[in-house]
C-alpha cells in the first residue's frame, strides 16, 4: 500500500509511550511492536482518536465489498442449518463420568451469538434453548429452566458411547421441515417498553391488529357455539386462572348477543373481554383437540382492536386486559411472548398494592374478592412462566401480606359479606386454591433449591436434606388433599382429572430432586427417586394423551422434555451395571412413551420434532446395549 495511505495515530502507542522510545505511530500496530512480536495499543485512557487517510479508508471500503461479494457467491448448505444465538459448551465435552463417582452440574454460561451447525453438533441443552425461543421467550434462561441439568444429562450419555467418547446425536433433519420453520424460534422477539404502562402502544402489544379485516360480530356467531366456547373457559381457563367475574360476564354476553345495540355495546372493556373469552376458550379447546387455531386468531385479532381503549380505563381494566392476554399466550404464540406480559402485569399490580392487605381494608367485599383472585391469578402465571424458564420471579413471596382469595363462588359474594353455601359439593374455587398451594411450593423449589442466596450454600449436609425433605413432605400432603369430588364440568379439561393432579406432583419431584445449586451431586438414593418421579411423570402424560385430555402448549411440551432429560439422566448415572439398571426398570418402554408424545406435539411446535430424534437415539443406543449385554430389552 503506498505511504500516502498508510494509516498513523496522532500519538505514540502505549509501550513505546511507556519505555520512552520513538513510536512511527503506524495503524495498527507499530513498527518497534512488530518487530518484538507483542501487542499493540493506541488507546490510552483518554481513548485518544486515531487518524485515517482516505486512501486508507477507501481501501477499507473496496476489501468489505469483495468479501460481501464473496459471501453471497458461496453455494447454501444442504442440510438446513439452523442460526442459534447459544453457544456449544465446551466443558461438557471433557467431563469425565465415572460409573461409582457422583456427576457435578455445570455451569450455564452467558450466551453468545454463533452459527449452529445441525451435523454433529447437536446437544439436549441447545434444543432446551430452541424450545425457549419457540415458546417467544427471551434469551436468557437461568437455574429453574433445566439448561444445566441438560448439559450434565449429555454428559452422563457418553456411557453408551464407544470409548466413553462425548455422546453425539446423529444428523437427521426431516426433510419437510423448512428452513423458515427452523427459524421460528429467532422471530418474536420484543424490545422492552417505558415505564407509562398505561400509554401501552398497542402495536407494540399485537403487530397483528392492523391485519384484522373480517368484522365478526357477536351477533353472527351460533349461540350454541358460544355457549360451548364459555363452557370451555370456565372449565379449563377459570379454574387455573379466575380473572373473569363468571355470573356477571356471562349475564352481559347474553345481553349483547341479544341486543347489539345495547349501551354496553359501546364498551371496549367488555368487547374486549368478550372476545378474548371467546379466543382463549377456542385456543384452549384447540391445545387438546389438536383443531385449527384460524378461529381464536380470529377473536384475539378483534379483542385487540380494543386493547388501546382498554388501557385507558383505568389500571384495574388494563392490568386484567395484560392477565386475559398472558392466559392466551400460554396457548397461541400471537402478540408478545409471556414473560413480557407477566412483568408488565406484575409491576401493574404491586405499583396498586394488591399485594398488602391494607389495600382491601376500605373495599367492600365483592370488589376486594375480584381485586384478589387477579393478584393470584398472576401471581400463579408468574410462578409458571419463571419456574420454567428458570427467570427471577416478578412478585416475591416476602412482599405478599394479603391472604388468598375465598372458596366462594360468585353467587355468593355480595358487597357486605360472603353467604354459606348450602350444597356438599366443593365450591368451583377449590381447585384454583389448591393449584394456588402448589404454585406455592413451587416458589419455594426455585427459592430455597435452584435460586439459594450464598448464605445458604454454606449449610450442612443435614440442614440441606432437611430442606428437600419439608418441600417433598408438602408435595405428598398437596396431593393428598386435592377437592373431592372434581367439578363435573367439561371431560376434556386436564386439570380435572385426577392424573393432572399426579402429573403436577411427579414434574415438581423432578424438580426438587434433579442436581441443582443446593444439592449439586446425588447420592443413589436421590437418583432413584428422580428415575421413579420421571417416568411415571412420562406415563401420566401418556394417560391423559390417550384419554384427550392432555393440552399440547409450550409448557407442557417443556414438562415432557425435561422428564426425558431427568430419566436419560437417573438411568445412565447410576453406579450399577448399566444392563442391570436396564433390565429392571422401564426406562427404554418409558423413553418411547416420550417419542409417542412427542410425534402429536410435532404436529404444532418444529423442535418437537428434533426433541424427537434425539430422544430415538438415545432409546436406540440404550437398546443396543442392552442386547449386547444381557441379550434382551425391555
Amino acid at each position: 500500500m503506498a505511504s500516502s495511505s498508510v494509516a498513523r495515530a496522532e500519538n505514540s502507542c502505549r509501550r513505546c509511550h511507556r519505555r520512552k522510545k520513538r513510536c512511527d505511530k503506524t495503524l495498527p500496530q507499530c513498527d518497534a511492536c512488530r518487530h518484538a512480536q507483542v501487542a499493540c495499543s493506541f488507546l490510552d485512557d483518554h481513548a485518544q482518536v486515531a487518524s485515517f487517510p482516505i486512501a486508507y479508508v477507501r481501501g477499507l471500503e473496496l476489501r468489505v465489498k469483495e468479501l460481501e461479494q464473496q459471501l453471497a457467491d458461496r453455494p447454501s448448505s444442504d442440510n438446513g442449518d439452523l442460526v442459534s444465538i447459544w453457544p456449544e459448551n465446551p466443558a461438557v465435552g471433557n467431563t469425565r463420568v465415572e460409573n461409582n463417582s457422583p456427576i457435578h452440574q455445570q455451569e450455564n454460561p452467558s450466551p453468545v451469538s454463533r452459527p449452529r451447525s445441525r451435523q454433529g453438533t447437536e446437544s439436549l441443552a441447545e434444543e432446551l434453548k430452541v424450545l425457549s425461543l419457540e415458546a417467544t421467550a427471551d434469551r436468557h434462561l437461568g437455574p429453574s429452566s433445566g439448561i444445566s441439568f441438560a448439559k450434565l444429562t449429555q454428559a452422563v450419555l457418553r456411557r453408551l458411547s464407544p470409548g466413553r467418547e462425548a455422546f453425539v446425536f446423529e444428523d437427521g433433519a426431516d426433510e419437510d421441515e423448512t428452513v423458515e420453520q427452523q427459524q421460528r424460534a429467532m422471530t418474536d422477539l420484543w424490545p422492552d417498553v417505558g415505564s407509562s404502562l398505561l400509554n401501552i402502544d398497542p402495536a407494540l402489544i399485537s403487530p397483528l391488529v392492523d391485519a384484522y379485516k373480517d368484522p365478526v360480530d357477536i351477533s353472527l356467531l351460533d349461540a350454541s357455539h358460544i355457549s360451548y366456547l364459555l363452557e370451555f373457559y370456565f372449565a379449563h381457563s377459570h379454574t387455573l386462572y379466575p380473572i373473569i367475574r363468571q355470573t356477571e360476564f356471562t349475564s352481559v354476553l347474553w345481553r349483547l348477543y341479544a341486543d347489539p345495540l345495547d349501551p354496553l355495546a359501546q364498551s371496549p372493556l367488555w368487547q374486549f373481554r368478550i372476545w378474548m373469552v371467546l379466543a382463549i376458550g377456542s385456543t384452549a379447546y384447540s391445545s387438546v383437540t389438536l383443531v385449527d387455531e384460524s378461529e381464536s386468531v380470529q377473536f384475539f385479532q378483534k379483542a385487540m382492536t380494543y386493547f388501546e381503549a382498554v388501557m385507558g380505563c383505568g389500571y384495574l381494566a388494563g392490568l386484567e386486559a395484560l392477565m386475559l392476554q398472558v392466559s392466551y399466550s400460554f396457548f397461541n404464540k400471537i402478540g408478545p411472548n409471556t414473560w413480557f406480559l407477566v412483568g408488565l402485569a406484575a409491576r401493574m399490580a404491586i405499583g396498586m398494592g394488591l399485594h398488602t392487605a391494607d389495600t382491601y381494608r376500605s373495599l367492600a367485599i365483592d370488589v376486594a374478592e375480584y381485586q384478589k383472585r387477579l393478584f393470584f391469578s398472576l401471581y400463579m402465571m408468574d410462578r409458571v412462566v419463571s419456574m420454567a424458564l428458570g427467570r427471577p420471579f416478578a412478585i416475591h413471596d416476602d412482599d405478599i401480606n394479603v391472604e388468598p382469595f375465598s372458596t366462594a363462588d360468585d353467587e355468593h359474594i355480595k358487597p357486605e359479606g360472603i353467604t354459606l353455601r348450602s350444597s356438599l359439593e366443593p365450591s368451583r374455587m377449590a381447585v384454583p386454591l389448591h393449584i394456588l398451594d402448589l404454585r406455592k411450593i413451587a416458589s419455594d423449589i426455585g427459592s430455597h433449591v435452584h435460586s439459594i442466596k450464598r448464605g445458604d450454600r454454606l449449610q450442612t449436609a443435614a440442614e440441606k436434606e432437611e430442606t428437600i425433605q419439608a418441600l417433598h413432605r408438602r408435595l405428598i400432603e398437596w396431593r393428598r388433599s386435592m377437592p373431592f369430588p372434581l367439578p363435573d364440568l367439561q371431560s376434556n379439561v386436564p386439570h380435572l382429572c385426577t392424573n393432572w393432579f399426579d402429573l403436577n406432583y411427579y414434574t415438581h419431584l423432578i424438580m426438587l430432586y434433579r442436581p441443582s445449586s443446593l444439592c449439586p451431586t446425588l447420592d443413589l438414593h436421590k437418583v432413584k427417586i428422580l428415575a421413579e418421579a420421571s417416568a411415571m411423570a412420562i406415563r401420566q402424560a401418556i394417560t391423559m394423551h390417550r384419554q384427550h385430555r392432555f393440552s399440547y402448549n409450550w409448557l407442557n411440551l417443556f414438562g415432557v422434555f425435561n422428564s426425558a432429560l431427568s430419566l436419560m439422566y437417573a438411568t445412565t448415572s447410576q453406579p450399577d451395571h448399566l444392563a442391570l439398571v436396564l433390565d429392571r426398570t422401564k426406562a427404554i418402554a418409558d423413553l418411547q412413551l416420550v417419542i409417542e408424545l412427542l410425534d402429536t406435539f410435532a404436529k404444532k411446535f418444529p423442535s418437537a420434532k428434533r426433541i424427537r430424534r434425539m430422544v430415538q437415539d438415545v432409546v436406540a443406543k440404550l437398546q443396543l446395549y442392552a442386547v449386547e449385554h444381557n441379550g434382551r430389552t425391555n
